[in-house]
């Protein structure tokens, strides 16, 4: 590596992960969620280590392909479905389950010449309004699709808006036990937050997305530190140069940062161009030396300044955790205004990435 930065994903930490879900969901299948390329830890990183669960869930006809190629047997479903008439092929082909959430896809499948049925999750609008038919509908629409000669099988799917808050499932489960009274059908509902917090929710199938990777879905570690759950990908560079600062010294563009006394900072080579978020604050958690210090400055393209007087013995060479085992992915994201999904998928393709 002509730089120092690498990022790592852990199988065993994937594994124990997967193994985590399983006994908070039991009795239900998982789809493990790895769109976004695994959240940006790389599909086929991630492959042997969720090699146990049931199905993988994704949104891309690539990654779908991907899996299939690398001899991934079990079902594959495709989250938003498919998006022209003729993609129907492509599903036919390597045998996806697909979500139907409109219209112009019952008609599409009415009409398309298939090998096999193709098994369906349809899914229901309980409020999030992205997508899926309304909750009325959902008889009317189950009956359309079950008298399709190119359905197979069919599974009732939703998405919770607010499945972190405690009262959150409450309102979009009274809406859908009531549009399918009486109908003795399969369900997925629960996300990573349903999944842990709401087992009501469980059914036949979850879709654990972000827990996978060992991260919350509320953007709070605290709120799952006593799950079990392990970070998977950890990002670590070294300090590159030290600075002796006076006071007054300022640092970094726009000198957004003035030191009070004299100090000592790290210069570390992880910027915004290696997925680092450019408007982290001063403060922003970093361990040197497994020690927990903070960023101080503002973010560049390449660099990162640390206040080095936690730790007096860092030098050139020094280690830097960003993100991973001790700095929880979580806790950068809160003080930068986003959440760990944004930062995991936000890695840069300049980032060499190892599998341990």
């Amino acid at each position: 590596m002509s730089r120092p930065i690498i990022a790592t994903v852990d199988q065993q930490a994937l594994q124990h992960n997967l193994a985590v879900i399983r006994q908070q969901a039991q009795g239900a299948k998982i789809w493990s969620v790895v769109k976004a390329n695994a959240y940006g830890h790389g599909i086929e990183r991630c492959l042997a280590g969720l090699s146990a669960t049931d199905g993988f869930g994704l949104l891309n006809y690539e990654e779908a392909i991907l899996l299939r190629e690398k001899g991934w047997q079990k079902p594959i479903l495709l989250l938003e479905g498919f998006f022209k008439a003729s993609d129907l092929a492509l599903l036919d082909r390597y045998r996806l389950t697909t979500s139907v959430h409109s219209e112009w896809q019952i008609e599409a499948l009415a009409n398309a010449k298939l090998s096999a049925p193709l098994n369906i999750y349809v899914k229901i609008n309980s409020g999030m309004n992205r997508l899926g038919f309304r909750p009325q509908q959902l008889k009317a629409v189950w009956q359309r699709l079950a008298a399709l000669p190119n359905v197979g099988e069919m599974t009732l799917m939703t998405h919770f808006a607010c499945g972190e808050d405690p009262q959150g499932v409450v309102e979009p489960l009274a809406c859908l036990d009531d549009a399918a009274q009486g109908m003795n059908i399969s369900r997925c509902f629960a996300n990573s937050a349903a999944t842990l917090w709401h087992p009501q929710t469980h059914h036949q199938w979850v879709r654990p997305g972000i827990i996978s990777y060992g991260a919350s879905p509320s953007g709070r570690w605290q709120d799952i530190a006593g799950t079990g759950l392990k970070p998977v990908m950890q990002l670590r560079s070294e300090i590159i140069a030290i600075q002796q600062l006076n006071s007054g010294d300022g640092v970094g563009y726009g000198y957004r940062y003035h030191a009070s006394g004299e100090q000592r900072i790290g210069v570390v080579a992880c910027g915004y161009a290696d997925g680092y978020p450019r408007h982290a604050p001063t403060g922003t958690p970093i361990a040197v030396d497994g020690i927990m210090t903070r960023t101080v400055g503002r973010v560049s393209m390449d660099m990162i300044m640390v206040d080095l007087t936690p730790c007096p013995q860092a030098n050139i060479g020094s280690s830097v955790e960003l993100w991973g085992q001790q700095v929880k992915i979580d806790d950068v994201a809160q003080p930068c205004d986003t959440v760990g999904y944004e930062l995991m998928c936000a890695v840069a393709p300049r980032v060499p990435f190892h599998v341990i």
